[in-house]
């Protein structure tokens, strides 16, 4: 007996709905490379239909007060938090996560960020009212966009999409939210619950392919476009947003160099980096997926964390033990694996290089030693399992490397000296520099890089301020 897919549909001005031309797209687990699901492969009349929705909903949602926005998303948490098993089967069944990995480490992240948000929307702050000028008092306003056009990845959807809607709303927007198009179970499972909290239009869900992607962002009505993506990705969207003077927010790839000094606590260091390089598959903006090590400790640490990732389990979802899932889809396991059978001939692969199993898109644990700062899996995001190691002299051949990437969203520092962490800090051109530890992140700080890791802040007050804008008024006495 065949089971039939899902259908999942768009969400748009407060009811699910199909394509318009009732075109379709598989959905597949990468755990198992079936489908189990279609989804709405939409095109301009759905983009039409859901920024028109969001543009109608958004002078109410506006003009709501702090407060209202403020329960709506309390709301939202206490809702999801309720039906957090239904989500973890979309979010697991989306990706091929380990399922109580993901409610472990994941789950709570979610709820936390929305929760952060919702007080956020009562917090924003600004220069006091003031006679700047004789006779005349000034004071400062921050108001919403109006409608934002979010696309969110496929390596975290549903965080992903909560770090895009969740500043949006509180700062008083509107949202079109289009999920990836390999990834779009959990986002629609997030229109059903947000739906039954939040007035109609103000949140809308559209699926489709990058086209679609592109329908939004070209889109004449938003006035922020805000993807989380690569850097193609994200250099068409600032090209397009240039057309109209939208805004736009860019949150793309990472290549984080983790240093690794002498004086470091080397099991400590191997722990933390196994751990930050092979989560989620490594399909992480910010894993730790660049080592450098200090010559006087490189033998033994490429030794033990050769050791240690040959301990990290993978390709069996039913092992309590297993540490993370597949590749998102078959293009990105030949990609990841590229890397891998390009390695130049001084490259030593130390643990893992091949696939686990024939079904799944799954990949071991990898530790490629002896590479050199041009080689080509050093200056290019893998997005995989991959950890490289490099072994260098001192602290200024190890800051010139780590720079010289096009990359500079997160970072490590790994080392007992507190002068040496602070000069690195300082130095390391990264959004987030990490000292002995490496991957933690809280709502109340940003997140966001430099360079070709593009500009914006997720996160924080930070990250709502990117969905406000700032409005001077002065008024006679």
């Amino acid at each position: 007996m065949t089971t039939e897919p899902r259908r999942l549909r768009n969400y748009i001005d407060g009811e699910f709905r199909d394509a318009v031309d009732g075109r379709t797209t598989q959905v597949v687990n990468p755990a198992t490379g079936e489908s189990y699901a279609t989804a709405p492969l939409s095109g301009t009349a759905d983009v039409d239909a859901a920024m028109a929705a969001a543009e109608a909903a958004f002078p109410a949602w506006r003009d709501a007060t702090p407060g209202t926005r403020q329960t709506a998303l309390l709301k939202i948490a206490d809702a999801l938090e309720a039906r957090q098993d239904e989500l973890l089967a979309a979010e697991c069944e989306n990706c091929g996560k380990p399922l109580e990995l993901t409610r472990q480490e994941e789950l709570p992240m979610m709820l936390d960020q929305i929760r952060f948000f919702a007080g956020a929307a009562r917090m924003l702050d600004g220069k006091s009212a003031g006679e700047y000028m004789e006779g005349l008092t000034s004071f400062v306003r921050r108001e919403p966009l109006g409608v934002c056009a979010q696309v969110a990845p496929w390596n975290y959807p549903a965080m992903m999409a909560v770090w895009k809607f969740a500043p949006a709303l509180a700062a008083g927007n509107t949202v079109v939210l289009k999920p990836s198009d390999t990834t779009p179970a959990s986002t629609v499972f997030l229109a059903e619950v947000m739906g039954e909290i939040l007035p109609r239009g103000v949140f809308n869900v559209v699926c489709g392919d990058r086209d679609t992607g592109r329908l939004m962002v070209e889109h004449p009505t938003p006035a922020m476009a805000s993807i989380t993506g690569s850097v193609r990705a994200g250099g068409e969207v600032a090209a397009s947003g240039a057309k109209d003077l939208k805004r736009v927010h860019l949150e793309l790839g990472g290549k984080a160099p983790c240093v690794v000094f002498d004086d470091a606590d080397i099991p400590a260091a191997v722990e933390g980096i196994r751990d930050g390089g092979f989560f989620n598959a490594g399909q992480d903006c910010t894993a730790a997926t660049r080592v450098l090590v200090q010559e006087g400790v490189y033998e033994e640490f490429v030794s033990a964390l050769a050791q240690a990732a040959a301990e990290v389990k993978t390709g069996d979802l039913g092992d309590p033990d297993c540490f993370y899932g597949p590749l998102n889809n078959p293009d990105h396991l030949e990609k990841v694996a590229g890397f891998i059978d390009r390695l130049p001939a001084h490259a030593k692969v130390e643990a893992g290089g091949e696939r686990v199993g024939e079904k799944g898109y799954f990949y071991a644990p990898t530790v490629v030693s002896g590479l050199r700062q041009d080689d080509e899996i050093i200056q290019n995001e893998v997005f995989g399992p991959v950890i490289t190691v490099q072994k260098f002299t001192d602290e200024a051949q190890a800051v010139a490397w780590s720079n010289d990437v096009q990359y500079a969203l997160a970072s490590s520092v790994w080392t007992t000296s507190h002068g040496t962490a602070m000069r690195l800090s300082k130095a390391l051109d990264f959004g987030c520099v990490w000292i002995n530890t490496h991957i933690p992140l809280v709502a109340e700080m940003p997140h966001g890089g430099f360079k070709k890791s593009g500009y914006g802040k997720d996160l924080s007050m930070y990250g709502l301020e990117d969905y406000t804008r700032v409005k001077h008024v002065m008024t006679a006495l």
